[in-house]
């Protein structure tokens, strides 16, 4: 039995963590014993299920989707993993477009012989 104090030490979170996830009912809120509320092995294990969703790029709000589901939903986990690859493909594609922006501003700037600037010039253009 933990109290959140403990929770944040053990899992490596802090307690401000711990409560954000309570407020979005991530995490249960243990019943007051006394003037304390105690965790249990579950909670250590919900709390390490969140840090490893996260660390695998998941959102909050898929986290909690997951964790709702059972071991044997494997056709429900596998649409929401598909959801964020698709999210993380589209974002990548984002990413290379932006950078292919700046590598050209970099080439521009690189190849005038203007002497203002190209990049702050095509910046103030609207």
């Amino acid at each position: 039995m933990l109290t959140i104090g403990k929770l944040a030490k053990h899992c490596h979170v802090n307690v401000e963590t711990i409560r954000y996830y309570q407020r979005i009912g991530l995490l249960r809120i243990p019943e007051a014993q006394g003037s304390y509320r105690y965790y249990s092995e579950q909670d250590i294990e919900t709390l390490n299920f969140i840090q490893k969703g996260k660390d695998a790029g998941l959102q909050l709000n898929e986290i909690q989707e997951l964790l709702q589901l059972q071991l044997d939903d494997r056709e429900q986990v596998r649409h929401v993993i598909e959801q964020r690859l698709a999210k993380i493909d589209q974002r990548i594609h984002e990413l290379q477009a932006l950078k292919n922006r700046l590598v050209t501003w970099i080439d521009h700037c690189k190849s005038t012989q203007d002497s203002n600037c190209p990049i702050l010039r095509e910046l103030k253009n609207k």
